[in-house]
């Protein structure tokens, strides 16, 4: 942080400051929504669901109800890795969500199938988001370097610091576009947890509660992405010329 701002004019000082000041508080927000999230999960995977559905059960009949007949249903190994693969038209459940009886893990499976549902669809930002994956993958593998050396030379090489920007601007990009996508995933799937009477009146309300807070985690980051992008602008305007 002292290099960095060894880099910033008398008249950015203050700018600066009032970014790390964002940067506290959605760093401070961000575990604030974590931890809700954990909550919450905890509290509904302690409400079963009828006739011991599991969540392998959730997502299979989900699937099948949307017309989806080439997407399989796996279990993988750790904690929250629960993930829809294009790719490999697989929905991916942890071992807690795969083999879960509760209103938690039926949540986090139709989510998850509610992503094999937008690609077979044909969703427009899930398709965004595909187009974006592989360049996304090649920036962060080197954005960081480049906007560390940008930085440091930005007095001599102010160019460099620019095309970082411009690397990271993709990763915000990206962040942003994940909105969408996650947010009609969880409404597609309680919305199919409704129709197809998993939940019940009183279970369902929780359903939305637990993707809702889901959701807050996406929002939380792609403001923490536009923060971090609007810093690096501030140490490049900022620059002596």
């Amino acid at each position: 942080m002292i290099i960095l701002q060894s880099y910033v004019g008398t008249g950015g000082t203050g700018g600066m400051s009032f970014a790390w000041l964002i940067f506290i508080g959605l760093m401070i927000l961000g575990l604030i929504v974590q931890a809700n999230v954990k909550a919450k999960f905890r509290k509904y995977s302690k409400v079963p669901l009828p006739d011991g559905l599991t969540g392998k059960d959730v997502a299979e009949r989900m699937l099948r109800d949307n017309g989806i007949t080439d997407v399989s249903v796996l279990c993988v190994p750790g904690m929250l890795s629960d993930h829809y693969n294009p790719a490999k038209h697989t929905v991916n459940l942890s071992k807690d969500v795969y083999y879960g009886n509760s209103i938690a893990a039926a949540a986090v499976a139709a989510h998850e199938c509610g992503h094999a549902v937008q690609h077979a669809r044909a969703y427009v930002w899930l398709k965004f988001r595909s187009a974006l994956v592989p360049i996304v993958s090649y920036s962060d593998r080197i954005v960081m370097w480049v906007l560390l050396a940008g930085v440091l030379l930005v007095e001599t090489f102010p160019s460099l610091l620019l095309f970082g920007i411009c690397l990271f601007a993709l990763t915000t990009l990206f962040a942003f576009v994940t909105l969408p996508v996650e947010i009609d995933a969880s409404r597609r799937a309680v919305a199919w947890l409704d129709t197809a009477r998993i939940t019940t009146p009183e279970t369902y309300p929780m359903a939305c509660s637990a993707l809702r807070s889901a959701a807050y985690t996406y929002v939380v980051a792609a403001l923490s992405s536009l923060a971090t992008l609007l810093y690096y602008i501030m140490i490049y305007m900022n620059r002596r010329d």
